[in-house]
């Protein structure tokens, strides 16, 4: 483990690269078994981050980003830009516990910059409201990677993640949806 960071930090290798290093040497010296290794992965969370990430790749090249911009700008007529950004991070908070936080930003992101120059306003507090909407995964276990981990080993059921998540995206979003209007000096 700590070589795995000594040489990220001074000899400038990617985390990812190294970690993948480390993993090899602890097979190779049998610190860890494949078994082992194997039993760690889960293919629940492997497929779920896939297919979202391919979700939001086909709404990017289908054009679908760009109509749901258009149809989020239409709902939101005459709605201050304060009211627009806490909008549209509640709708990524929503899809983030629907897909992942991964395809949420992915999905979100063009959204957020579409919104933003048809209403030709500074796209970067959209952006900053997907991305924040996007990490309010705590209402269900496939929202997030850990989560379905923590669900699996802790004996949790859905319904244990929807009773704290919900209260607590509710909390993150009302404070956010006051925080970045007053750093943005958006209108409200």
């Amino acid at each position: 483990m700590a070589g795995i960071i000594l040489v990220s930090a001074f000899w400038g290798v990617p985390i990812a690269i190294s970690a993948v290093g480390g993993v090899l040497l602890m097979l190779i010296t049998r610190c860890l078994t494949w078994q082992h290794a194997s039993m760690a992965l889960s293919t629940q969370v492997i497929l779920i981050v896939a297919a979202s990430l391919a979700m939001g790749a086909a709404l990017l090249k289908t054009g679908g980003a760009e109509y749901l911009a258009q149809v989020f700008v239409a709902l939101t007529a005459g709605a201050s830009s304060a009211v627009i950004v806490s909008g549209l991070m509640l709708l990524m908070a929503i899809m983030t516990n629907i897909v992942s936080n991964n395809a949420a930003a992915v999905i979100g992101t063009p959204i957020a910059i579409s919104i933003a120059q048809q209403l030709q306003v500074n796209p970067e507090p959209f952006v900053i409201a997907v991305l924040f909407g996007a990490n309010m995964s705590y209402a269900t276990p496939m929202a997030y990677k850990t989560n379905l981990l923590v669900m699996h080993a802790g004996g949790y059921k859905f319904i244990d993640f929807v009773r704290v998540g919900v209260p607590l995206t509710i909390i993150v979003w009302l404070s956010l949806s006051l925080l970045l209007p007053v750093m943005y000096s958006l209108s409200w």
